[in-house]
Order: structure tokens, then C-alpha cells, then sequence
């Protein structure tokens, strides 16, 4: 080869190195060090540190970052002590996006929890049911900061363990009366004594929300039982009308508000059950058949949030992809420190009651008035523009899983899994706020507030909601122009997909919002008023169709029965176009509706071509392999 041919050859490969571009990479691994320089020989040891490292040369403007930067975590499970903050300087653009990934078909995965060690045979525990004794293991608590620290799930070799509770111990009781004056409930006499009632709870269900209350005070006579709770559920749970505790006064054939008991040492009685005694800093579990605590992997829930995407209105964060990345181990301590009494979709009461004269401005009717907290999100974003998440696994979780906050447009989430999640697996939008009755439309002086523009597509929703019974899906309140499309999304205790906010008749924000060609199946485990697709409020140029809805099941402690339907148009619901939805069931309702509702061709009917086209596409099927057929 003649030297001019090789410097052809040279000058045709750097012309088209420069075409193709090629990122800056950063490697991170388990094994890794934070000196090394992060190459792939030698890799950085956090995601901190690899995020600060882009940051700086982001800063610097370097030469090597001209086609962006990509952060790859090799595979391992990196177990992190704080949230990771994404912020403006994190930012990347249209040339030079930031890439956060794992590496290409290795398990990178960022968990908030900690791992329980140290398992030996429990000796004598007091309270500890007969059945359990001589089966169960104890372990010490783990410490952070060299505090033990409150958690309120645990997974045992990547299983969800079963705080003590009495929920599979049969039919559920049911309450037998209301006194709002005292505070109080009569309950059957519970057929097992507790002699200590330092962590015990109540869990009521309530039309379509479930509420978790820390009992006080139980009191035993004869036949029944008389329970009161903590402070601040307790005022809230007996003022708020809806949905509140019920009794039936009608002879509906369900009857009075089932409950269960959880979180004491007397209700641990089954193989796969466990309780924390925050007292004696220890774990209680009665393994499973065929585990071994000597070698089990056993993990506990520290953090609440993974992950937060957060910038300014004036500067967002922008062009961050994340891929290919595992969201594990979340927690949620709220229930344990105040209380859960939910308004509706998760979202709990800070303050409720009813209006003496009803009627608000906006609706004259009006008798509930409610201020609400959110959930925390493993991840969460505000004020992000184009940031986007493909193919990452969303597991383990207490909350909810994704969660668009505010002022977050042109993002996606595609090809990603949501599965053992406690509450909601995607959520965005406004939902109001302990400043914000939640009654009112959502009409903001400053657009770049607002959640719009997100594709959510090609995902597997599963085995979500199994903490919060009342939680959904896919979840979005006030926001626009949001494509919900091709997702499969199963095996629920409420509602599949649900879109609106606000119980409102005037336009706000909300609208030009799409939910095509969806699989949902396997919803209303537990609760009813329940929809497959569920919209509230206004929602001009709404789109519901060529969804595929079937396996609805019957809630077992509803008392009406019957109220559950495929398609749902809640109150207000205005403007909305729904057509070719294939359904099991000619089953819909309209609660009072708005104008301009186009119904046209939903129900058994269909075509099959709309059916089966409903779902995951085939280049996304692949997913649906990383959980369990059924749940």
C-alpha cells in the first residue's frame, strides 16, 4: 500500500468518524473505583461520581463531549444512600444529549433499599401466634447513621414478603358502625388478642380508596369492639365525605366497609409473613418453603425517591435519556408516621370536610371540599424538557413509579416495565396540592408549569397498586396532548387508565389527550367505580380508541356489585370522542357527563383487526418476558 493510499484512507476515516460522530463514555461498575478515570478497563464506582464528572466537562465545554456523553453502568445492583439530582448543568442538547445506560444486555440496576443479614432461628418472642413458633427467623434491623429505620415492605430473593396482617386470613369483617362525634368504629370482636398496639393499623376499604389508619385505643365487650386512631387521620378520615366509611342503610347485597389489621407480631401466622418491632430493633419473617435466610437474598426499602429530574421554568433540565437502567427498592413511610386516608387515584387528604351551605364558584353544587399530598415517585421530574426513558425496568416499589410532576413536556417512556409497584406505575400531571382545592380547574398564568407533550408507549404496566388498592395504571390529571398508546397494562385493584382531574365543568389545561390501541386486562381486583379507561372533568379533543379491555373481575368486598364498566366517563366529562374499543362487554357508564361525547362502535362487537392490534407492538414484545405471565 503506497502512502498516499494510506493517507486516503486515514483522511475517508477520520471524514467519516466525524459524520457518524462518537460519545464521550463513562464506565461505572461495582468493582469500580471514583479515582479511576472511568474508562471501560477502568471504571468509576457511582453514578454520583461519573454524573459529576460529565458535569465538569459539560462545563468545560471539551472537545470530547461534542456528540454527547454516555454514562454506562455494567452490570450489578448498585445500592445508593441519597437521591441522584439531575439539574440544569446535567443537561445535554439536540448534538450532544446525555445518555445515562447499562451496559448493552447486562442488568444495571439503582436500589434505594438495604440489605437484612445475619438470619438466625427466632427463640422465644413474645405474642408470637402457636402456629408460627419454632418457624420463624429474626434478624437484627439495619442501621443507617446507627439508627434502625422504619420500612414497610421486604422482598426475600427478589419476592414481595408479606407484612404480618390478617388480609389472607379469610373473608375480610366488616365494620358494623360510624361514630363521627367520638371518632370511632364498632367492629366484630377480632377472633386474636394484641397486647401491644404500638404498630398496629386498620385498613378500611371505602368505595374506591383504601384508608390506613394507626389505631389508638381497642376496646373489647361482649360482642363487638370499639377502635379510635391517631392524629391527623383520624379528624380526616370521620369529616371527609367522599369516599368515606359505609354502612349499609340501603340493603345494598354488598354490605358495610370490609377491614383487615396489620403491622403486630400476634398476626404473623402464615409461612411468607414478616413484622418489623421497631422496639427490640428486630425482624420477624417464617420462611417460605424452600428458603434459606442463610444465603437469601433479603432487602429492605430506604429511600423513597431514586432519581429527580429537576430544573428551573427558566432553565429545565433537557436531553438526558435514560436506557436500559433497573429502578428498584423504594419506600413510603407516610401510613406509619400519619396515616393514609386517600381522596381518590392515591392521592391523600390533608385536610377534607363538608361544606355547611354548599356551592364554590365553579360548581354550585359542591359539597367536598379536599387539599391533597402526592405520593413520592422513584423517579420524578420537574421542569425537564426532552427527557426520556427506554427500556429501563421499574420494580420493588412502594409508591409510584414514574411521575411527571410540573413544567416536563417532549418526554417519553417507551418499551419500559412497571411491576411490583405499591401504588401508581406512571403518573403525571397537576392534581392539586395543599394550597389547591382539588375541585378547581387548572388553569396556570404561566404555561411552563403545565406537564405536556409525553408519549407514554410500549410498556408492560403489572402488579401495580398492590400497596394503595385505590392507585391505577396510568395516571395523568391536568395536562395536555399526552399520547397513552400501545401499552399493556394488567393485573390491578382498581382502575387501568385514567385521564382528568378536577370533578370540574369549566375548560382548564387538561385536553387534546389520546389513549389508543391499549391492552388492558385483569382490573378491579378489589375495588369498584371502577373503569378499564377512567376520564374526570373537560377534556377537549380527548381520543379513546382502538383499546382492547377485557377480564374485568368482581371486586370481593364491594357493596354495589355492579358498579364497574369497561369505559368510564366520571363527572363532568366533556368533549370526548370515543370509538372502535373492542370490550368482553357491551358495559359502559357516563356519570354525569358534559356535552359533546361521540360514542361510536365500542364493545364485543369490534374487529378482531382492532383487537388483537391493541397491545404491545411486536418490536417491544421482547418485554413481557421480564415478569411472570400471571400474577
Amino acid at each position: 500500500m503506497t502512502n498516499k493510499l494510506k493517507a486516503f484512507i486515514l483522511t475517508l476515516f477520520f471524514i467519516f468518524s466525524v459524520f457518524i460522530g462518537t460519545s464521550k463514555e463513562i464506565w461505572v461498575a461495582p468493582y469500580g473505583n471514583d479515582n479511576n478515570p472511568g474508562t471501560k478497563e477502568e471504571p468509576m464506582a457511582t453514578l454520583l461520581m461519573a454524573q459529576r464528572k460529565a458535569r465538569e466537562l459539560r462545563r468545560l465545554n471539551d472537545p470530547s463531549i461534542q456528540d454527547g456523553i454516555k454514562i454506562i453502568l455494567k452490570e450489578g445492583t448498585y445500592y445508593i444512600d441519597e437521591t441522584v439530582f439531575f439539574r440544569p448543568e446535567d443537561s445535554g442538547n439536540f448534538h450532544s444529549p446525555t445518555v445515562v445506560m447499562g451496559a448493552d444486555g447486562e442488568k444495571a440496576v439503582l436500589s434505594g433499599g438495604k440489605k437484612i443479614t445475619r438470619w438466625q432461628k427466632a427463640g422465644t418472642v413474645k405474642g408470637l401466634p402457636a402456629e408460627a413458633k419454632g418457624k420463624v427467623w429474626e434478624a437484627d434491623l439495619p442501621k443507617v447513621g446507627g439508627r434502625w429505620f422504619e420500612f414497610r415492605q421486604m422482598w426475600v430473593n427478589g419476592n414481595k414478603a408479606t407484612r404480618a396482617s390478617t388480609l389472607g386470613d379469610g373473608v375480610l369483617p366488616r365494620i358494623l358502625s360510624v361514630n363521627k362525634q367520638n371518632e370511632t368504629f364498632g367492629i366484630p370482636v377480632p377472633d386474636f388478642k394484641i397486647e401491644d398496639i404500638k404498630q398496629l393499623e386498620f385498613v378500611i376499604h371505602q368505595w374506591w380508596a383504601i384508608a390506613n389508619l394507626r389505631v389508638k385505643n381497642l376496646e373489647f365487650s361482649a360482642d363487638s369492639a370499639i377502635i379510635s386512631f391517631h392524629q391527623p387521620e383520624s379528624r380526616i378520615e370521620f369529616e371527609h365525605p367522599w369516599p368515606a366509611p359505609y354502612i349499609n342503610e340501603e340493603n345494598n347485597p354488598g354490605g358495610n366497609s370490609a377491614f383487615y389489621f396489620v403491622g403486630a407480631i400476634e398476626l404473623l401466622n402464615q409461612a411468607g409473613e414478616w413484622y418489623e418491632d421497631l422496639e427490640a430493633g428486630k425482624v420477624y419473617y417464617w420462611p417460605k418453603e424452600g428458603e434459606n435466610l442463610k444465603n437469601a437474598d433479603v432487602i429492605v426499602p430506604y429511600l423513597e425517591t431514586l432519581v429527580r429530574v429537576k430544573g428551573t421554568r427558566e432553565n429545565p433540565v433537557s436531553n438526558v435519556t435514560f436506557k436500559n437502567i433497573g429502578f428498584e427498592h423504594t419506600t413510603w413511610l407516610r401510613p406509619s408516621q400519619a396515616g393514609h386516608v386517600p381522596l381518590q387515584a392515591g392521592f391523600y387528604l390533608l385536610d377534607a370536610y363538608k361544606l355547611k351551605i354548599p356551592g364554590t364558584p365553579d360548581k354550585a353544587g359542591l359539597e367536598n371540599q379536599a387539599w391533597l399530598g402526592r405520593q413520592p415517585g422513584a423517579v420524578e421530574l420537574i421542569n425537564a424538557v426532552q427527557v426520556n426513558f427506554e427500556r429501563c425496568n421499574f420494580a420493588h416499589q412502594a409508591a409510584t413509579g414514574i411521575d411527571f410532576i410540573a413544567g416536563t413536556s417532549k418526554s417519553k417512556v417507551e418499551g419500559c416495565v412497571f411491576s411490583d409497584i405499591g401504588g401508581t406505575g406512571i403518573q403525571g400531571g397537576y392534581f392539586g396540592d395543599d394550597a389547591f382545592e382539588a375541585h378547581l380547574p387548572y388553569n396556570p398564568s404561566d404555561i411552563r408549569e403545565v406537564v405536556h407533550h409525553i408519549q407514554i408507549t410500549n410498556n408492560l404496566v403489572t402488579d401495580c397498586t398492590n400497596e394503595d388498592w385505590g392507585c391505577v395504571g396510568i395516571s395523568f390529571g391536568f395536562a395536555s396532548d399526552i399520547t397513552i398508546e400501545h401499552n399493556e397494562v394488567s393485573h390491578l385493584n382498581y382502575s387501568g387508565i385514567c385521564t382528568g382531574w378536577g370533578w370540574t365543568p369549566t375548560v382548564s389545561i387538561q385536553r387534546n389527550n389520546k389513549i389508543n390501541a391499549n391492552y388492558i386486562h385483569h382490573f378491579a381486583k378489589m375495588m369498584y367505580d371502577v373503569g378499564g379507561i377512567y376520564n374526570l372533568s373537560v377534556q377537549p379533543k380527548m381520543e379513546i380508541s382502538n383499546n382492547r379491555i377485557q377480564d374485568l373481575l368482581k371486586a370481593p368486598y364491594a357493596h354495589i356489585p355492579e358498579h364497574y364498566q369497561y369505559i368510564y366517563l366520571d363527572e363532568k366529562s366533556t368533549y370526548v370522542k370515543i370509538h372502535d374499543n373492542w370490550t368482553e362487554k357491551d358495559k359502559f357508564f357516563s356519570n354525569s357527563p358534559g356535552p359533546g361525547n361521540e360514542w361510536d362502535n365500542n364493545g364485543p362487537q369490534v374487529s378482531d383487526e382492532i383487537k388483537n392490534a391493541a397491545g404491545i407492538q411486536p418490536e417491544f414484545q421482547d418485554i413481557t418476558d421480564k415478569v411472570p405471565e400471571a400474577i
